[in-house]
């Protein structure tokens, strides 16, 4: 039995002395993340050597030094803002290397650096309470129970609020073997179509709230800014796009659970999202939409449960015939497919999924 890495994110209700604590903790963190940043972007433009993590390492205990207020900070979380810079450069040499849009590392802003990891000690989970090296005793709530082992904590502020997130190496729960399988056409009037005829409805969770944001974005505009009534004003909008992220999530979590638990084999559409949200017209709905964010949650799921999940070229699976394999063309806006050689009709979103799932099933033979 393989064993995965899984997060369990539970609320935590800290005191305002430790609300303030922290977020002291983020603004010290930050600082150290762009230092480390401008000594690596200063070694590349003089062309030097590469500055690695073990050098910038090995300067903290003298930067403590020299700057007291580091102390405040407990010495593994300014390791990991280390690692962060580390991996941004990592990310960015891989990328140019591959003849990718490589992305200098940035700064951060204060406002945008919301996160503090401990790798490996630090931290202990007694209860309903977690201690911290450095802040003191936070109640938590375990909304559900902490499996396998934990291996990293990571406090993440959120429109305010403020949350634990327990990376743990759990041992996978593979489900009974299906021989069933499926393919799904994603798409826009019907959030996903499988090969078996069933339609699964967007619920268009931007569009539902729409009327709501545009209300909390006038209240912002109205403020005065660098008021106090402004920063509020500005969390409750976050909140507000909080909400929706929060709802799509859970409606793909489940969407995904679903198919995992009904079938052993799913084929998938490879989506360039990237390049479809280009369209003006459709870009708000297929963002709407998260369909990069559904297929990543189904391929995690599928693993998780010993299920396989193949990605296809979507090209032309809604202008091919899934019966005889004639090209019949059509616009986006004809919604049947009738096929003039042998007299297939049905819905267009079905005749794709069946596609899927034959170019699905013959990369599985290949494989």
């Amino acid at each position: 039995m393989s064993k995965l890495r899984k997060t369990f994110k539970y609320r935590l209700y800290p005191n305002r002395a430790q609300v303030v604590l922290l977020e002291r903790q983020l603004v010290l963190c930050c600082e150290v993340y762009n230092a480390a940043l401008q000594e690596r972007r200063d070694a590349w433009r003089m062309g030097r050597n590469r500055i690695s993590f073990p050098m910038q390492s090995a300067q903290l205990p003298l930067i403590k030094g020299d700057c007291s207020e580091l102390r405040e900070v407990y010495s593994q979380v300014l390791q990991d803002v280390l690692h962060r810079v580390d991996k941004a450069f990592d990310g960015f040499f891989r990328r140019a290397k591959r003849g990718e849009t490589p992305g200098f590392p940035r700064f951060r802003s204060r406002r945008r650096y919301d996160s503090l990891t401990y790798p490996q000690l630090g931290f202990s989970l007694e209860g309903n309470y977690l201690a911290l090296t450095k802040v003191g005793v936070l109640k938590v709530k375990l909304h559900r129970p902490l499996e396998g082992t934990v291996k990293t904590l990571t406090l993440k502020r959120e429109c305010g609020k403020w949350y634990a997130l327990f990376s743990c190496e759990v041992e996978t729960a593979p489900l009974l073997p299906s021989d069933k399988a499926v393919g799904i056409d994603l798409g826009l009037e019907s959030f996903l179509t499988t090969s078996d005829g069933e339609h699964v409805e967007n619920p268009r969770h931007l569009r539902q709230a729409e009327f709501r944001l545009v209300k909390a974005q006038q209240r912002v505009s109205q403020r005065k800014k660098g008021g106090n009534r402004r920063r509020k004003a500005v969390r409750l909008l976050a909140r507000q796009y909080q909400k929706v992220r929060n709802c799509r999530k859970d409606f793909h979590h489940k969407t995904a659970r679903e198919l995992v638990q009904s079938y052993g084999f799913i084929a998938a559409e490879d989506l360039r999202i990237r390049n479809m949200v280009q369209n003006g017209h459709l870009s708000k709905s297929i963002s709407d939409a998260g369909w990069g964010q559904f297929v990543s949650i189904l391929q995690a799921k599928a693993e998780w449960a010993g299920r396989e999940v193949v990605l296809v070229n979507p090209r032309n699976t809604s202008q091919v015939c899934s019966r005889c394999g004639a090209h019949v063309s059509k616009p986006l806006s004809e919604r049947v497919h009738s096929c003039p050689i042998c007299g297939l009709f049905l819905h267009r979103d079905v005749n794709a999924a069946r596609n899927i799932l034959a170019l699905g099933r013959s990369v599985q033979v290949k494989s």
